[in-house]
């Protein structure tokens, strides 16, 4: 029993009550994610915010958001569009080794306003009259998501904006994001133990985390597969629309 407690505690880097917390919320987040196809990974790095070191916080994020991916992208994997795939993870590999050569981080204040304004721009502007983005559109989308993800950590907004230009219906908008992230967080995870994070101290809670989310996930696509799919588009819409104005909200507090 201690050692489980250990195991999922991060060797007391977290309290019990915490680490049951941030299961709970792993699998609720994923759920919400499953059903309104984004929101979930911006609201679970919240509440890890206020539940673990910071120095902890990107990685462990990132890690646990690759298997909740992972999982959603395997769950609908006959609705991936993979030439979108394909496209966006050759962008997103040069945007990493890009990101890797920048010295000088932009104030995050701008950075904040400038994802918002585009996000509002790519969900509610004008549609191009191609039913789907062009390879390029889709390599430099990815270069684009992946080199901010270096500065802010939770791009899925973003990404989802990019990915709801394609007009895809809502299990394809749902599949073909969660690919897209698994691959963009796998390259986080990749870096972040090139630079010498220790994963194994998180190893538990991480686990503990993806499996309540696989959870989650799993009864959020039952719901998804309900839920009409103009209803679906709007809360899409919605929900990251609210997402890119808490980051207009965030960016005016800094200032004052």
């Amino acid at each position: 029993m201690n050692y489980l407690v250990t195991l999922i505690t991060a060797e007391g880097a977290l309290t019990p009550l915490s680490s049951c917390l941030l299961i709970l919320t792993s699998f609720f987040t994923s759920l919400m994610t499953a059903t309104l196809g984004i929101g979930g990974g911006v609201l679970l790095l919240a509440v890890m915010a206020g539940t673990m070191p910071v120095s902890a916080l990107i990685p462990v994020h990132g890690l646990v958001q690759l298997g909740s991916n992972g999982n959603r992208a395997l769950m609908t994997l006959k609705f991936i569009d993979w030439q979108m795939l394909k496209f966006f993870s050759i962008g997103a590999l040069i945007g990493a080794v890009m990101a890797s050569f920048i010295v000088v981080q932009l104030p995050l204040v701008f950075i904040q306003f400038a994802i918002a304004g585009f996000i509002l721009f790519l969900v509610w502007g004008s549609k191009p009259k191609a039913q789907e983005m062009s390879a390029a559109g889709r390599a430099l989308a990815s270069l684009i998501t992946t080199l901010v993800s270096m500065f802010v950590g939770a791009t899925g907004p973003l990404v989802a904006a990019f990915v709801h230009r394609n007009n895809y219906s809502k299990m394809q908008i749902t599949g073909t994001f969660a690919s897209c992230m698994t691959f963009q967080h796998g390259l986080k995870a990749f870096v972040f133990t090139f630079v010498g994070f220790s994963f194994v101290q998180w190893g538990g809670i991480i686990i503990a985390m993806i499996a309540s989310g696989a959870m989650g996930t799993f009864i959020g696509l039952k719901v998804l597969k309900r839920v009409p799919a103009d209803k679906f588009i709007l809360a899409f819409k919605v929900v990251v629309t609210l997402l890119a104005c808490r980051l207009i909200f965030q960016a005016i507090t800094s200032l004052l």
